[in-house]
C-alpha cells in the first residue's frame, strides 16, 4: 500500500469517528430549539419505521419552539406518540393541525450533566481515533517486517500518522468545547 494511501484511508476512517461525535453532539438538547434534536425519532409510517423529517416539515420558529406540521393528518397521533416515547423529555402539543414542542430552559444541574456526557462523547470518538492510529501503526510495522518498506520510511510514515491523529484529536476537543459552550450559555 502506498504511503498517501495508507494516510488517505486512515483519515477518511478518522472521518467516519468524527461524523459519529458530531451526529451524536447534534441530538444533545441545549435548551435552544433545533430540528437536529428529532432526528432521531422515527415514527411508524404505514407500518415502516422512517424518520421524523420524511413525513412532516420541522421548523424552529424560536429559540424555544419547534413546529412539526406532518403531510399527512393521520400522523399527527403516531409523531406524538414517537416524541413521546424519545428520551428528550419534550411535551409535543397537538391542535389538530401541527405539532407544537415547546423546549424548556435547562436547569444549572441538568446542563452540568450533558456536558459530562458530551465531554464522555468526545473521549468516545478520541478512543476510536487512537484505535485506528494503532491499526495502521500495526499495519506499518508489518510492513516493515516484511521488507516491504525500509525502516527510515517506517518511521516517517509514523510520524504522518501521529500528526494526523493530532490533527483529528484537535478536531474533537473543538466539537467538545464548542458544544460545551452551547450548552452552558444560558
Amino acid at each position: 500500500m502506498a504511503n498517501d494511501e495508507l494516510l488517505n484511508d486512515m483519515a477518511e476512517d478518522m472521518d467516519k469517528a468524527i461524523a459519529s461525535l458530531t451526529s451524536k453532539l447534534a441530538q444533545v438538547r441545549t435548551g435552544r430549539a433545533s430540528v437536529s434534536l428529532l432526528d432521531s425519532i422515527r415514527v411508524d409510517y404505514y407500518g415502516n419505521p422512517s424518520p421524523l423529517n420524511q413525513v412532516a416539515t420541522l421548523a424552529a420558529p424560536d429559540a424555544r419552539l419547534i413546529t412539526i406540521s406532518p403531510w399527512e393528518k393521520s400522523m399527527l397521533g403516531p409523531i406524538e406518540k414517537a416524541i413521546l416515547k424519545s428520551e428528550l423529555g419534550l411535551n409535543p402539543q397537538n391542535d389538530g393541525k401541527i405539532i407544537r414542542v415547546p423546549v424548556p430552559e435547562l436547569s444549572g444541574e441538568r446542563r452540568k450533566e450533558l456536558a459530562r456526557g458530551v465531554r464522555a462523547d468526545g473521549e468516545q470518538a478520541k478512543i476510536a481515533i487512537r484505535n485506528i492510529r494503532r491499526e495502521y501503526i500495526d499495519l506499518i510495522r508489518s510492513q516493515e517486517k516484511d521488507k516491504e518498506i525500509s525502516e527510515d520510511d517506517a518511521r516517517r510514515l509514523q510520524t504522518k500518522v501521529q500528526e494526523v491523529t493530532d490533527r483529528f484529536v484537535k478536531q474533537v476537543d473543538k466539537l467538545v468545547a464548542d458544544k460545551e459552550k452551547e450548552i452552558t450559555e444560558v
